[in-house]
């Protein structure tokens, strides 16, 4: 069967922008995106919008519509994040199935690996945007946990025949043995979830004029603080607790951290890696998959992977990042 993604052609694109009442003038260009698909669309007279077509049976109605007023809270508390448009009310909209959503183009740059000024800005920002999440719960998104980040993820990879055969116990032993260590510092360690951004990589916080903003919340769900933290860091550990102190200076003037939560970053990255490898087996069936990433399923990837996983056990018997 033809994946649903095959049939949004460039035609039902501008369609379903102009169903809602805007007039394109049939300039299209796809942007780099794999989980949805997003375009840049013209606007006759106007500057070009952004258009985001929802992945067919990822999110409920419900979730998507919290995602949005999560955005539109943040907004109206002055965080700088680029929010969906609202027109006639509504920010969701559907055209011949798709869900989709329009966004005013904002363009940016990432942050610089390991810039002390910008870790500073970006402290600040995150603390912001934790400051409106932590108010309230989702009540249609779920938590990032053990559960659903590893162990469904190891169910996903084993019942599915990605790893090669000669790579499989391999993979399958370190990857038990590690969410068994992942489970033990999550239980032995004091967080609180709070709702936020869930995909908080640098690639997501861009700067534009001087100032940062953030993009994309499509991730957004609860879970603990940290988690929208860590991946802000580069480098080695040294390098890291320099890093961890400017971010902190930044984050704090805006929110509360416990400082217990830092040692949920080498599990909360552990997590990131096999969820990873499981998306990218869930998404399979996507054409733009296998086509943009040809080397999953190669022995290459799972031995890398089998390493990175052995190193991140290794890494969770270490003493965790403190602040000084």
């Amino acid at each position: 069967m033809a994946h649903p993604f095959e049939t949004l052609t460039p035609d039902l694109v501008l369609d379903a922008v102009e169903s809602i009442g805007f007039l394109s003038d049939a300039r299209i260009l796809a942007l780099n995106s794999y989980e949805n698909r997003v375009y840049q669309v013209g606007i006759e007279d106007s500057e070009p919008l952004i258009a985001k077509f929802y992945r067919p049976q990822r999110w409920t109605n419900e979730a998507i519509l919290e995602e949005h007023r999560f955005t539109f809270e943040l907004a109206e508390c002055e965080v700088p994040v680029v929010a969906p448009l609202i027109h006639n009310g509504e920010s969701l909209f559907e055209h011949a199935g798709f869900r989709f959503t329009l966004f005013p183009r904002r363009g940016g740059r990432a942050p610089e690996p390991g810039n002390l000024d910008q870790l500073y800005r970006l402290g600040q920002l995150l603390g912001r945007l934790h400051a409106v999440g932590s108010t309230r719960p989702f009540e249609h998104r779920e938590a990032l946990g053990v559960k659903n980040f590893g162990h469904d993820s190891l169910t996903t990879l084993l019942e599915g025949n990605f790893i090669p055969k000669s790579l499989l116990p391999a993979y399958e032993s370190v990857a038990r043995d590690l969410l068994k260590r992942v489970e033990e510092v999550y239980t032995a360690t004091p967080h609180k979830n709070i709702r936020m951004h869930g995909d908080c990589h640098p690639g997501n916080m861009m700067c534009r004029d001087e100032m940062f903003h953030i993009v994309d919340l499509d991730d957004c769900r609860m879970g603990p603080a940290v988690q929208d933290l860590w991946m802000m860091l580069a480098g080695d550990r040294q390098e890291c607790l320099g890093q961890l102190s400017e971010l902190m200076d930044g984050y704090q003037e805006f929110h509360d951290f416990d400082p217990r939560e830092l040692a949920l970053i080498e599990p909360l990255r552990a997590l990131r890696l096999m969820h990873y490898s499981a998306w990218l087996a869930r998404r399979w069936d996507d054409p733009a998959f296998p086509h943009s990433f040809p080397w999953f399923g190669s022995e290459r990837y799972w031995g890398d992977q089998v390493l990175a996983l052995r190193e991140q056990l290794s890494a969770l018997n270490e003493e965790p990042l403190k602040l000084f």
